[in-house]
């Protein structure tokens, strides 16, 4: 166990570990990356080997620490989510959160918070939370993961240190894969690919109930041929029903718009996504300059963000149809 089996992230992990060895670690970080690319289990790795003890400026795994932080029953290391029932992080879990870090620690270090998702606290959670940033407790550490900073506030992010953490290689995916799940090479390559770099989303998903809703995706988009602003419209009314549902579409949605993106510079295929489709690609490319193909990535892409920030969903997503229209 400890931070050598944790995939990918490396220089991230030295910096945190040399901040943590020379008793320099700043009292709020803003863990920032795509879904399931490992922010959660580094801030845990590191609340572990704060905690460990066995190891030291590393975690064991094993220790009466580490299974208790593993197991969420460790009294120092606390998890902020949304409740079950609930659409997001209210400014009451953050002022319990609040009168908490003021106790004293059990065990003597520090008081260790993971806020995951960050962003879906509302306004007034994160007001709230600014005070325990301008004036943190003595020894407390705060998390907070996030997929994007958008819909934090400014004020919120300037008081946090920020670690960026980039999709992983393909490769590493792949590898983790074929070694640790048994998937064959070929599987386990397109695995890889269509999660975009996302250890966690390639460990859980649905190949087969990927694909069937990829082709509906696909389906729709070029179903939104010139002038059929009525299909439009009558689609985003229907997608917008369903939050989850329509995340996971715009999220698809930006990759193919990166992928035409990406074969109207190059002309190649290498680092396209969703390789299998290369014929709609290239159909889909021809239907547009660079230049609106960077715009409709661009749209897509601050989509996602403002459904996020629960801005109206059947306005955003509309805006993203009528434009893909407006492109043909």
């Amino acid at each position: 166990m400890g931070f050598s089996q944790i995939i990918g992230h490396q220089k991230q992990i030295e910096a945190l570990r040399l901040a943590l060895a020379t008793e320099r670690l700043h009292h709020a970080y803003l863990f920032v990356g795509a879904e399931g690319v490992g922010k959660k289990t580094i801030a845990f790795g590191l609340a572990k080997a704060i905690h460990c003890s066995v190891a030291v400026g590393d975690f064991c795994g094993e220790c009466a620490d580490c299974a208790r932080i593993r197991d969420g029953n460790h009294p120092d290391v606390r998890i902020i989510e949304v409740l079950a029932g609930k659409k997001e992080i209210s400014i009451q879990q953050i002022r319990e959160l609040e009168k908490e870090l003021n106790f004293r620690s059990f065990s003597g270090k520090k008081k260790i918070v993971i806020l995951d998702p960050a962003t879906l606290m509302n306004l007034s959670a994160q007001n709230a939370l600014l005070k325990t940033l301008e004036e943190p407790p003595k020894n407390s550490l705060l998390f907070l993961i996030a997929p994007n900073i958008g819909a934090l506030l400014p004020t919120l992010r300037s008081r946090c240190f920020q670690v960026s953490f980039g999709c992983l290689p393909r490769d590493l995916v792949a590898n983790f894969l074929v070694t640790r799940r048994g998937l064959k090479t070929e599987e386990a390559e397109f695995v890889a690919a269509i999660t975009l770099g996302s250890l966690g989303a390639a460990t859980k998903i649905d190949k087969t109930n990927f694909l069937e809703k990829r082709q509906r995706w696909l389906a729709l988009l070029t179903s939104l041929n010139k002038a059929n602003y009525r299909g439009a419209i009558d689609a985003a009314e229907e997608l917008a029903s369903n939050k989850d549902a329509l995340l996971e579409f715009l999220e698809w949605a930006t990759c193919w718009q990166r992928d035409r993106l990406v074969y109207a510079a190059t002309q190649g295929s290498r680092e396209i996504v969703n390789l299998d489709l290369i014929t709609e690609i290239q159909q889909q490319t021809a239907l547009g300059d660079l230049e609106s193909i960077l715009s409709l990535f661009s749209q897509t892409t601050g989509a996602v963000e403002s459904i996020q920030r629960n801005l109206n969903r059947r306005m955003v997503l509309e805006n993203v149809l009528l434009n893909i229209v407006g492109e043909r």
